[in-house]
């Protein structure tokens, strides 16, 4: 947790005169109360709240940086004071908690609201100055958004959705982030983004992964925070902004950029700052470029075969670990191995460290040293990894809940290849410098990796795969599973091998510790021997819709032990198993958009069915008849196909988006049945609700008998006024709704009427009375009831029309309650801005009649025609208009889960082609007489 004391200053003089959004947005300055003076004096930063987030959020961050640039009111710290650093002005705009991961239009409007509100900010700075820009979430889309911009010095986004939107049911949302994917392809701006990882609940985090520059030339760096030095874990998505070890980091990043003038130099502080160590650090200058041992009282040898373990080290000394011949290395690959405890491996180091300082070489010396005038030759030893890991206290859980890591008891891991000098004697050096007593040095060989080919994927769903340790003291154990799969939809669980007896061991300088390198950006730490510990490796990349050239992916699962020589100390080895909770949760979060679209396509299948029955003349069926003849019959085919399918190799846009990876083809399956189960489960929802609507409609009656040609001059007003409403007013997805609801309640009346029809006896009948009737030999037969002849001389059966209309309008009700979900999310930012700001957030291309036109038309001419609903034409027999909806299952199935606006489009289309084949003239001027459905048809 983080705590400040925080005061707001409104911005007034940012007005209508900057930008005509004045009204609807507002800017405001953070300062700490008794730190920070009312008037900007530093450097501009600028915070950009995210989907319905706050201005207020941007108080974490701005107090880490007033308190780490003052020790105490104004008293500036030791480590800006002999610098030319300023403190940092933290501006926030206000968004109104607005939705716009929703909404395209209004993500628009915060961008060219944040564009003017940089201008006014800088006009309060000398010429030239530049700004910082932080952004959360969706406000990391707007950030990106004002590239390109010699104003912007750097940009920090947080669990900010790069490369998928959380919500993709707006076009114009996809060719923002189209307009973004080529402005980091081509802007020089450095930009960094932080990832919450499996922590992060509201986005997936492969989606919080940047696209890489494809020419390498700008900084374009992704740092999830289970890999930031010092924090060390997942951060939730709203956490971000105020995780303490994050916030303190990312304010002091700010600060830095401050002195920084050019892109590399920026870059280069946010590699320092926000460290994961994917990259390794400039290297310094060096203490001991290259010298040699000539007095035997500064270096030590060590026996042959033993690790360098130094505790307590005072003052300086080199320590030498003899290397194996070059014969035996070529044939067993070996790492050298440094770990540092609380000390330090320029230039890596734990906040307040101690002065012990750590530097690594290669040393060697011709065949006979003792009969050698001059002793080891050393020169610098190349990391290949340097970082700074955690190192969790034994016994505890990591990290500790409510307080996260301390970042000054992380270990330095330094980790090289050795040269292949094959002549003399060749030791690892390891120089300790300026010792205090405090903090410990851990240096040997390991091998560099041992490859595990038997376990596969599919083997892991019988049995476990088990793997004992071949050197229970190795600094550094690394396993590689090629066969086994990493994947963002599953997980999988490493449980210790414990010894029936655990021996008795001392508590090690570093216990053994899990680093599971996912993908070239994601790193998780593990405690082995956590209490009660559930270590679940698990990756964010490739992953469902989610195109895999940001980085090159790993097929394979990999990860690392390290210890402090004790890593067979209470294990035998480990199993490695699926998670199945884990791995179904993966699922669950990464298909829902998939679900609502696959359940529209379900309803578009049972809609094909239903035509092609009508069709061949059988009539209509009802909606339960084809749910019915569905579940029977059709599904079984579709689960079938949606397998088959699915181990296409299809591109990850498109299906279920796992590129025919055979694991996951049933995943396909699964949702189909998943999707037609809430199709079924929404038509029982829908019988409920018409009850009531229908015994609602029975109170209202409509006049007895209109004559018309077709549609009536009141209801071409209604429709041209409804059209001018959307034009100018309301979004179409508003008129959508209503079509609905007007569609509901017709259904709702025909189910009530229809019902009453077959229920009810003949109107009029008041006494039943009995005559005898004789057959043609005057013989009497039976007594028949006089009414009753008489009334069904009157009425006959209930007219098939009828009855095909209405089973035509329930199915209809089915496939337009489906696409509720589709424009359900304009809806809820138009219902939301009307309460906060009223109509002053535009909603440009939301104005388009044309979406809703064939709708209003067909469910206008379903209130009032009593005629055959849908007439099919003679040009028909070649291609029934039906299959227009086959298309749209498919574009349902196929490109829906990606792109869930191009199903409404698909719908929209299918619904017109209907209307204008199957409707068409008989809408303006082709109808005979419509009846009220009251009346005796005779």
């Amino acid at each position: 947790m983080s705590w400040m004391s925080p005061s707001y200053v409104f911005q007034s003089d940012f007005n209508a005169s900057w930008t005509p959004l004045a009204g609807r947005y507002s800017l405001w300055l953070y300062r700490e109360v008794g730190w920070d003076p009312n008037e900007p004096q530093g450097t501009p930063v600028l915070f950009i709240p995210g989907n319905a987030g706050s201005s207020h959020q941007v108080r974490s961050i701005a107090s880490s940086a007033t308190r780490q640039f003052y020790t105490s009111p104004y008293v500036v710290a030791p480590d800006f004071s002999s610098r030319k650093l300023k403190p940092l002005d933290f501006f926030a705009v206000e968004f109104n908690e607005d939705l716009s991961a929703f909404h395209g239009p209004t993500l628009e409007s915060q961008i060219t609201y944040t564009s003017r509100a940089i201008t006014y900010i800088l006009s309060r700075y000398p010429p030239n100055t530049p700004i910082i820009i932080t952004g959360h979430s969706m406000g990391g889309i707007v950030a990106n958004s004002l590239l390109p911009s010699p104003n912007i010095s750097a940009i920090i986004t947080m669990s900010a959705p790069h490369t998928l939107p959380p919500a993709r049911f707006d076009s114009r949302i996809d060719k923002l982030y189209a307009k973004n994917q080529q402005i980091l392809e081509s802007d020089p701006t450095p930009v960094l983004s932080l990832c919450g990882g499996a922590t992060d609940m509201m986005i997936p985090s492969e989606s919080c992964i940047l696209p890489t520059d494809s020419r390498g030339i700008h900084f374009r760096r992704t740092v999830f925070t289970s890999a930031l030095e010092g924090a060390w874990t997942g951060v939730g998505h709203r956490e971000m902004v105020w995780c303490h070890q994050v916030r303190w980091r990312v304010a002091r990043a700010a600060l830095e950029l401050g002195a920084a003038s050019l892109p590399a130099a920026r870059g280069d502080i946010l590699d320092a700052w926000l460290r994961d160590g994917h990259t390794l650090p400039p290297a310094p200058v060096p203490a001991h470029e290259g010298f040699t041992l000539s007095d035997p009282a500064t270096y030590e040898i060590m026996p042959v075969a033993n690790h360098l373990v130094l505790l307590r080290h005072r003052g300086t000394r080199t320590y030498l670990v003899p290397l194996p011949p070059v014969q035996h290395l070529q044939k067993t690959p070996v790492k050298a191995v440094v770990l540092v405890g609380l000390g330090s491996l320029p230039p890596i180091a734990p906040q307040h460290a101690a002065p012990l300082r750590v530097s690594v070489f290669f040393c060697s010396s011709p065949p006979d040293l003792e009969e050698e005038a001059v002793g080891p030759t050393c020169s610098p030893l190349k990391p290949t990894l340097l970082k700074l890991v955690p190192n969790p206290l034994p016994g505890t859980t990591f990290p500790v809940p409510g307080e996260g890591s301390d970042e000054s008891e992380g270990v330095v891991v330094f980790e090289a290849d050795l040269p292949a000098a094959d002549d003399g004697k060749r030791w690892l050096g390891v120089r300790a410098d300026d010792g205090d007593g405090r903090g410990w040095v851990v240096g040997g060989l390991s091998l560099r990796e041992q490859v595990i080919d038997a376990p596969t994927t599919l083997s892991l769903l019988f049995k476990n795969a088990e793997v004992l340790f071949s050197d229970k003291t190795a600094l550094r154990s690394r396993f590689i599973f090629p066969n086994i799969l990493s994947h963002a939809l599953i997980v999988y669980k490493y449980t210790a091998i414990k010894p029936e007896k655990e021996p008795w061991c001392s508590d090690p300088l570093l216990s053994p510790l899990i680093s599971h390198t996912s993908n070239p950006v994601e790193t998780h730490y593990f405690p082995v021997d956590a209490p009660d510990s559930r270590i679940l490796l698990h990756s964010h990349a490739p992953a469902p819709y989610v195109a895999s050239g940001q980085a090159a992916p790993r097929r394979s699962l990999d990860f690392v032990i390290y210890s402090s020589g004790t890593l067979g100390c209470n294990m035998l080895g480990f199993s490695i198993s699926v998670d199945w909770s884990a791995t179904l949760g993966r699922w669950a979060s990464r298909y829902p958009t998939t679900l609502a679209t696959w359940a529209l396509g379900v309803v578009a299948v049972v809609l094909f069915t239903a035509w092609g029955a009508a069709d061949t003349g059988a009539g209509v069926p009802s909606v339960q008849e084809s749910l019915s003849n569905y579940s029977r019959h059709t599904c079984r085919k579709l689960l079938m196909m949606s397998f088959v399918v699915a181990l296409l190799p299809l591109p990850a846009d498109y299906y279920i988006g796992t590129g025919g990876e055979m694991f996951f083809a049933p995943i396909a399956p699964l949702l189909l049945l998943i999707a037609s189960g809430l199709v079924f489960l929404s038509w029982w929802l829908l019988v409920l609700l018409m009850w009531p609507l229908g015994a609602i409609s029975s109170l209202f009656g409509r006049s007895t008998i209109r004559e018309s040609a077709g549609v009536r001059r009141s209801t071409v007003i209604s429709m041209g006024l409804i059209f001018l409403l959307i034009f100018l007013f309301i979004p179409w997805q508003v008129a959508y709704f209503g079509c609905w609801l007007i569609h509901l309640f017709t259904c709702a009346s025909s189910t009530r009427e229809i019902s009453s029809f077959k229920s009810s006896p003949a109107p009029g009948v008041t006494a039943i009375l009995l005559i005898r009737v004789a057959d043609a030999n005057g013989e009497i037969q039976e007594d028949k009831p006089a009414e009753a002849q008489h009334h069904q001389a009157q009425r006959g059966p209930l007219p098939k029309h009828r009855i095909d209309n209405h089973n035509h309008n329930m199915h209809l009700l089915l496939l337009m309650t489906w696409l509720l979900p589709l424009v359900a999310p304009v809806l809820a930012v138009w219902v939301r801005t009307l309460a906060t700001a009223g109509l002053t957030t535009p909603f440009d291309g939301d104005h388009d009649f044309l979406n809703v036109a064939p709708f209003l038309v067909l469910v206008d001419f379903a209130s009032w025609n009593t005629g055959t609903l849908f007439e099919r034409q003679r040009f028909e027999r070649a291609l029934s208009v039906r299959w227009v909806l086959a298309v749209l299952a498919g574009a349902a199935f196929f490109i829906g889960p990606r792109r869930a606006y191009s199903v409404f489009d698909a719908a929209k289309i299918a619904v017109g082609l209907i209307v204008v084949i199957r409707v068409g003239r008989r809408y303006w001027g082709g109808a005979s007489w419509a009846l009220d459905d009251s009346r005796v048809l005779r």
